[in-house]
């Protein structure tokens, strides 16, 4: 029988290759599948007529075909179709690239649903590559999917149908108690209205509901973990002054910085194991800090561990690092999944003896042979790249160990204390001085050549530069956005045309991204064309220039942190957003981060501005990735979930009474998701 856990493979139509596209989409279960949500719906419910289309906007039209041209053959090897339709109050012209089976299908008299963007005068308009749908299409609001590159919209459609057709038992999470004081409607309803919604109030309940289970889960995790955390008990160190870490260091650390180590060395002191985060921009000196917990735990006779995200990552720590252990008597090493057996066995004895009182690494720290001897204090830089069950796998190493987790993203303390829940926070909020600010600039495409010949005049000093797309592939979206895969052939080829150009992206393979990440760091790729996978990078300080295309498909706070990889050297650093939009809020957005280098003040105002989904990004925030919810949009939902599900854990804390075992297994696979995604 199959269940919600089956193999997407269990599904008519769903073959060897089609299952590889939907692993790229994170699909590989049933239950993947119709957790996969609709991003947006085309409303086809109340469709206009010619004149009355808005102009410049995306609308559906009700017309009837009357002509098609010939097949028009153009110089680039396109191939361009006419189409006319009209109704009683004008004329419609469509036009249609490379599509020759869609306008073939066609019929003549006879009336469709045109979907885009209506152009023209009042009584003949026209649309460019608009969707088409029968008259009585029998669903007025169509799905619209995250894809990738060989799935269309219109595949993953048909496989939710056969897949709601199967009858499965969905997993009901929401005990009674929860569910009707609050007036959700049961999961079946539910998953069923998300994808095939046949009225605006349907869908709503349906968003309602999921969102809600989503938020409730997450915060019956974290309030399970902050309950765990508490009856722990951690080996309170004694106070030690730090003057002689102080005094190695080659500046002078800032009021912030000495702040948040104040605030460490505090907790490092109590006997409840501290969970704090400290949340400082891009440059602020949050490793000092780290630093700082870890000779504190050294004259306390404590072992510390810094896990980083990559091999590059962790490399940089170690060797930044150190100069300054080494002046201070701190014994530290590197462990990382490329040393050999026999490097890594070395390591884990002199862990084990206690030879070692600093080991940063990747996640080869969590493999089975580390073991320390007193571990009192673990570090995990770049917070979001981590899952919640990673840390704690890390944490389990020692006796309860002190916990500092780092981010150098900037979220708003109010939105930051619902965010990190089982994390008390400190605040770097000032950036060490004479550091350079990054300039930036927002250009139209039409100064594109003008901005490529400011980077080569840059390149051709020995110096670097990134460029930015929001897409790995081509296809992935109907939408003419720049994909990372096919502008690096393109620039090789035309305005980069004898240069090193490198690419990166979310969906390379681990080793493959270190080679590429060192090629650049290493200065043998000139330019490193990408997508938002290296706004957690490498320190690259002779990379100076950022240039990023259609900027105003993100957040400030990521433009933020992607311009965060320039200005780390002494050079004056640069950072071009590329937009077309006229959009008079994204015009203001993009014009405030041309005006701040602020990263909290930024945060603030992208709060404020932004869009449903959008503010956190992917993975900005150190917890699962959310499927449906957003926790800046759905704050009212996030108060009532997190009401609920305290209230179930002042009976059951651990979530242990069998009525909790539908929930306990959510929280599990949520909680225990991986941090990175593919970019």
């Amino acid at each position: 029988m199959l269940t919600w856990e089956s193999s997407v493979q269990e599904l008519q139509g769903v073959g060897t290759h089609r299952s590889e596209l939907l692993k790229k989409l994170g699909i590989m279960t049933l239950g993947d599948l119709l957790s996969h949500y609709p991003r947006g719906y085309i409303d086809l419910s109340s469709p206009c007529g010619i004149a009355e289309a808005p102009y410049d906007e995306v609308c559906a039209v009700l017309a009837t075909v009357i002509r098609k041209s010939n097949e028009i053959r153009l110089h680039s090897g396109m191939k361009l179709y006419k189409v006319t339709a009209a109704d009683d109050s004008g004329v419609l012209e469509l036009t249609f690239f490379n599509t020759k089976y869609l306008v073939e299908k066609l019929e003549y008299d006879t009336p469709y649903l045109f979907y885009g963007r209506a152009e023209g005068s009042r009584n003949r308009r026209s649309m460019t590559t608009p969707l088409v749908y029968p008259a009585d299409s029998g669903h007025p609001f169509m799905a619209v999917y995250p894809l990738t590159a060989g799935l269309t919209g219109g595949m993953i459609s048909g496989l939710m149908k056969r897949a709601l057709k199967l009858n499965l038992r969905l997993p009901e999470v929401l005990p009674e108690t929860v569910r009707l004081p609050h007036h959700l409607i049961g999961i079946k309803e539910a998953v069923y209205s998300i994808h095939f919604p046949t009225s605006l109030e349907q869908l709503e309940r349906a968003r309602r509901r999921l969102i809600f289970e989503e938020l409730f889960i997450l915060a019956a995790g974290i309030g399970a973990l902050k309950t765990h955390t508490k009856v722990c008990r951690a080996a309170a160190m004694q106070p030690h002054s730090l003057q002689p870490f102080y005094d190695a260091l080659p500046f002078t650390l800032t009021d912030a910085q000495l702040r948040a180590i104040g605030d460490l060395v505090n907790d490092m002191q109590r006997t409840i194991p501290s969970n704090r985060l400290i949340q400082g921009d891009v440059g602020s000196g949050k490793t000092m800090v780290a630093a700082a917990g870890v000779y504190f735990a050294f004259l306390s006779g404590a072992q510390s561990a810094m896990m980083a995200p990559t091999e590059l990552l962790a490399r940089q720590h170690y060797e930044g690092l150190a100069p300054l252990c080494k002046k201070l008597g701190v014994k530290i090493e590197l462990l990382t999944g490329s040393m050999t057996a026999a490097q890594k066995r070395a390591v884990y004895q002199r862990l084990s003896h206690g030879e070692v009182d600093f080991c940063v690494g990747t996640h080869a720290l969590l493999s089975e042979g580390v073991e320390f001897r007193r571990l009192g204090l673990v570090v995990t830089d770049e917070q979001h790249r981590f899952g919640v069950a990673q840390r704690a796998a890390l944490q389990m190493k020692g006796e309860h160990p002190h916990t500092l987790v780092m981010s150098a993203t900037p979220i708003p303390r109010t939105l930051a204390l619902m965010v990190y829940g089982e994390l008390d926070i400190s605040v770097i909020d000032e950036l060490p001085p004479n550091r350079k600010p990054v300039k930036t600039y927002k250009i139209s495409s039409s100064k594109r050549e003008r901005a490529f010949g400011f980077i080569r005049q840059h390149l051709d000093r020995g110096l670097q530069a990134y460029i930015v797309c929001p897409l790995v592939e081509d296809g992935e979206e109907n939408t003419g956005l720049q994909a990372a895969s096919s502008y690096v052939v393109e620039l090789g080829s035309s305005a980069f045309s004898g240069y090193t150009l490198g690419l990166l992206h979310g969906r390379m393979k681990a080793a493959e991204k270190e080679k590429i990440m060192a090629g650049f760091k290493n200065g043998e790729i000139q330019i490193l064309v990408s997508t938002t996978v290296v706004e957690v990078g490498v320190d690259v300080p002779n990379a100076v220039i950022m240039m990023i295309e259609n900027a105003e498909r993100f957040g400030l706070s990521q433009l933020h942190q992607l311009r965060g990889r320039v200005g780390r050297g002494k050079e004056q650093s640069h950072c071009i957003l590329v937009s077309d939009s006229r959009n008079p809020d994204t015009v203001s957005r993009l014009q405030m981060l041309c005006s701040s280098n602020d990263g909290f003040e930024i945060a603030e105002y992208d709060l404020r501005t932004r869009g449903p989904g959008n503010f956190l990004g992917h993975q900005q925030h150190g917890l699962p990735q959310l499927r449906i919810a957003d926790l800046t949009e759905d704050l009212d939902l996030v108060r009532d979930a997190q009401a609920a599900a305290t209230q179930l854990l002042s009976v059951d804390p651990m979530l242990e009474h069998p009525e909790s075992a539908s929930l306990r297994h959510a929280v599990e696979q949520l909680m225990g998701q991986v941090g990175e995604r593919p970019n």
